[in-house]
């Protein structure tokens, strides 16, 4: 099954958050930070959104920082994605 976002929706999947810190300490799963990068699943197509043009700069495959408590979580297949607005997007890492 196939998630195809609508208008200026993003659907990406999060990165695994480390297991080890830069110190060598092993973090238990309570105690790893919500991973803010993610890996772009699929874009919407644009158009107009709340009254404005919207020209979507993303695409499939991209890395990118969102803001830690945006989009809403859906599980498919056994995978869990977020729905995120391109506005919700901070950067694209390169």
């Amino acid at each position: 099954m196939n998630i195809k976002p609508l208008a200026d929706r993003v659907v990406v999947k999060m990165t695994e958050a480390e297991e080890v810190s830069k110190g060598g300490i092993i973090l238990t799963a309570a105690s790893q930070e919500k991973p803010s990068v993610a890996e772009v699943v699929a874009v919407g197509k644009g158009g107009v959104v709340d009254g404005h043009e919207v020209t979507m700069e993303l695409k499939v495959g991209d890395k990118v920082l969102i803001s830690k408590y945006s989009g809403t979580e859906v599980k498919l297949d056994g995978q869990e994605y977020t729905i995120v607005r391109q506005s919700d997007v901070l950067a694209v890492v390169e």
